[in-house]
């Protein structure tokens, strides 16, 4: 078993870093109450957080202080930080060839849509259903005893948690 960093790094990837990755950093920040440090990036950021995503968190009473959109090389390498977990939230990034990260991270994918896509009539349904599904998936991941788990037994879990939320047996908290 490897050991998990404390706190727990967790970097969570899209391709533009805009939307779906910024709630769940913000998310797992907030919700892990410390013992969890989260980051977002992206393999070809944005030039900017999307206002959506921005007013979406703001909503829900989340900070917004300091979020950006940031490249995934910044996260890569020998220089980068230790990752215990690498999250891809959407599919494009998850077919990408990902560059290595340090400290041998568990990864597991939760395909998530993007509500940058939406419609403008439809849009603020969008990133509500984005955040609600984020949400529900990271607060079962924050009920497993991270610090505790096997390696395969957590990204078996990781896995199991976005089909439970996928088909619509994900427990609401």
């Amino acid at each position: 078993m490897s050991e998990l960093s404390q706190p727990i790094r967790i970097l969570v990837l899209c391709t533009g870093n805009s939307c779906r990755s910024i709630l769940a950093e913000v998310l797992f920040k907030e919700l892990g109450s410390g013992r969890i440090e989260a980051f977002s990036a992206g393999s070809h950021p944005a030039a900017a957080v999307n206002p959506a995503a921005i007013a979406k968190l703001r909503k829900e009473g989340h900070s917004t202080e300091g979020l950006a959109s940031k490249s995934w090389d910044q996260f890569s390498g020998p220089d980068g930080p230790a990752i215990d977990i690498v999250i891809t939230v959407c599919d494009s990034a998850a077919g990408e060839s990902c560059p290595v990260w340090r400290g041998a991270p568990v990864t597991a994918h939760w395909g998530i849509p993007d509500p940058a896509d939406a419609d403008a009539d439809d849009r603020d349904r969008a990133f509500d259903l984005a955040y609600s599904q984020l949400r529900k998936r990271i607060e079962q991941t924050l009920e497993l005893p991270l610090e505790s788990l096997d390696v395969r037994y957590l990204k078996d879990s990781l896995q199991r948690i976005h089909d439970a939320c996928s088909s619509g047996e994900c427990r609401a908290n």
